[in-house]
């Protein structure tokens, strides 16, 4: 997932764990990067990119805060990245997949090991 949408592996798993929450404040998001490697960049470039995107705007009377929530194109990701793990739905393998047609030795070996998996029906 992370090579397919250009994430990195902690903007991933921030994700997740951000979907798992539901609705949530810029101090839940912070208090998640703290098992995580340090980027200060981290939140404007998942707010920019549309990972996140406000669920509800701060109010300047009533409310103290904006509340978000990961956007569609998360929710759609991790689902799917979930049915991939459970064997609900197989690795993609056609032209437009960018980890399956890698020249290097790296991208042959994951061609392989993607081939045999998707070939395995009791998984």
């Amino acid at each position: 997932m992370c090579k397919t949408y250009d994430l990195k592996d902690a903007d991933l798993e921030l994700l997740v764990y951000l979907h798992c929450k539901g609705h949530f404040r810029r101090k839940d998001f912070e208090d998640g990067c703290y098992t995580y490697t340090w980027d200060n960049n981290r939140w404007a470039r998942l707010v920019a990119d549309g990972w996140i995107v406000p669920w509800r705007k701060r109010n300047h009377t009533d409310r103290l805060y904006t509340i978000y929530d990961v956007s569609y194109q998360a929710k759609f990701m991790i689902k799917r990245m979930y049915r991939i793990m459970l064997g609900e739905e197989d690795l993609p393998t056609t032209d437009r997949s960018k980890y399956y047609y890698d020249k290097s030795y790296t991208g042959k070996t994951t061609r392989k090991a993607i081939d045999l998996m998707n070939g395995d029906k009791d998984r």
